[in-house]
C-alpha cells in the first residue's frame, strides 16, 4: 500500500499523536546507546552499513549492488540482510537450493546476481556476523543491508541514503511521515547519498541540498540517479528493449515504483499497472489475474514488465509464465558529477585501514 497516496494523507495526519509517541521511543533508544547504557560491539574486520532514516524506497539494494560490483573481485565479502518477510527465522546462508521464501526477496536477488559471494540473513546481526565468520572464514568484508538502526553492531563505515523527492530533512516520524529514526542521526554517518536524482541535476541544486542537510566536516555527500537497462525474459533471459510503440503491463510490489512509472510514461505508447504491497508474496491467483489483465490488452506489441525484486517472487511460477512475454527491468545506480571514483576511493581506503 502506498501511504503517500493523496487519499491516505489525511489519515496519516490523523495519526500524528502516534508519531509523537514513536519519535519519543526512538529518541530514548538513541540516548541509551549514546550514553552506553545499551552496548555496542565492534568486530576486527571492515563492516559497511548501507541504510537510511526512512522506511523503504531509497535504493539500498541498488547501492549494495554497486559496492559489490566494484569490490567483489578485490576482497572476499559477504552481504548480511535481515531477510524481511521471509517465511523462516534465525540465521541462514544462501545456497543453490535457496528460495525467496526462505531468505527474502532482496537477499535472493543478491544471490542470483552474485552467486560467488556469501549471502546471509539474520535478524540479530550481532549473532549473525560471528556465524558468517565461522562458516565462511575467508570473508574479509561484511556489508550490512539496512542496518543503520541496528546499533548493537558498530559499523566502521555508515552510508545512509535519502531520496531526492523525499529528503529526510523534510520528513516526519512514522506513521504520519516516513522517518523511522531521528533526523539528527544522520550525523553518525560518514557518507550521505541523495538517490533518485534527476539525471540532469544541476550543480546549484546539489549545493542547495548539501546546505539543507548541513553536511558536517567529516562527512561526504554524493548524488545518484537511476539507470535502467534492457529488460530480459524471466525464464529464458532473452532481452527485449522498451520501445515507444509498445504497451506495457507493469506488475510491481515494491515500496516506491514511481521512478519506473515515470520511465514507462516517457518511453512507451501506454502502460497499465497492477501494484501490490511492498514485498508482496505472489499467489497463483495473483498470476491468473495478471494473465487475464494482459490478455485484455488489445495491442499486439505488448509485454508484462516487473522489477528485479518482484521477479524473485514470480519465478516460482516458471511453468505458468514461460510462454508469456514477462520481462524483468534491471536497474543500476549512476553516480552524478563523476562521483563514483571518489565514492569507491572512500570505501577502498576504509577497507585498507584494516590491513
Amino acid at each position: 500500500m502506498n501511504f503517500n497516496a493523496p487519499l491516505l494523507k489525511p489519515i496519516r495526519i490523523l495519526l500524528f499523536p502516534f508519531s509523537l509517541v514513536y519519535g519519543l521511543l526512538v529518541w530514548i533508544r538513541n540516548k541509551l546507546f549514546d550514553k552506553n547504557v545499551l552496548t555496542v560491539t565492534s568486530f576486527n574486520l571492515p563492516i559497511i552499513c548501507v541504510g537510511n532514516l526512512s522506511a523503504g524506497g531509497t535504493g539500498k539494494s541498488v547501492m549494495v549492488e554497486f559496492i559489490v560490483r566494484h569490490f567483489q573481485h578485490k576482497i572476499p565479502l559477504s552481504i548480511l540482510s535481515r531477510g524481511y518477510k521471509r517465511k523462516t527465522t534465525g540465521f541462514a546462508l544462501a545456497d543453490d537450493k535457496t528460495t525467496a521464501l526462505e531468505i527474502g526477496d532482496e537477499p535472493m536477488q543478491f544471490r542470483l546476481k552474485f552467486p560467488d559471494i556469501t549471502i546471509a540473513v539474520g535478524e540479530e546481526r550481532l549473532v549473525a556476523i560471528p556465524q558468517i565468520l565461522h562458516d565462511r572464514p575467508h570473508v574479509k568484508l561484511i556489508i550490512l543491508d539496512d542496518a543503520f538502526q541496528h546499533r548493537s553492531v558498530k559499523a566502521g563505515l555508515n552510508i545512509i541514503l535519502t531520496e531526492y523527492s523525499n529528503l529526510f530533512t523534510r520528513d516526519w516520524f512514522l506513521p504520519t511521515g516516513d522517518l523511522r529514526d531521528q533526523k539528527s542521526s544522520y550525523k553518525r554517518a560518514e557518507v550521505l547519498v541523495v538517490t533518485k536524482c534527476p539525471a540532469e541535476m544541476s550543480t546549484e541544486d546539489s549545493l542547495a541540498i548539501t546546505k539543507e542537510i548541513d553536511v558536517l566536516p567529516h562527512q561526504h555527500i554524493f548524488f545518484s540517479s537511476i539507470r535502467y537497462g534492457t529488460p530480459y525474459h524471466l525464464t529464458n533471459r532473452s532481452p527485449r528493449p522498451i520501445r515507444n510503440n509498445m504497451e506495457v503491463l507493469l506488475v510491481s510490489g515494491i515500496a516506491n515504483p514511481t521512478p519506473l512509472k515515470e520511465f514507462l510514461n516517457d518511453n512507451t505508447k501506454v502502460y497499465y499497472e497492477m501494484l501490490y504491497g511492498d514485498h508482496h508474496i505472489f499467489t497463483i491467483d495473483d498470476w491468473k489475474e495478471i494473465a487475464k489483465r494482459f490478455h485484455a490488452i488489445g495491442d499486439v506489441d505488448k509485454i508484462i514488465l516487473t522489477t528485479e525484486k518482484d521477479a524473485v517472487r514470480l519465478v516460482k511460477f516458471h511453468q505458468e509464465v514461460k510462454d508469456f512475454p514477462l520481462y524483468v527491468m534491471p536497474i543500476e545506480m549512476n553516480m552524478l558529477f563523476n562521483g563514483a571514483p571518489a565514492f569507491t576511493d572512500i570505501i577502498g581506503k576504509f577497507i585498507a585501514s584494516f590491513n
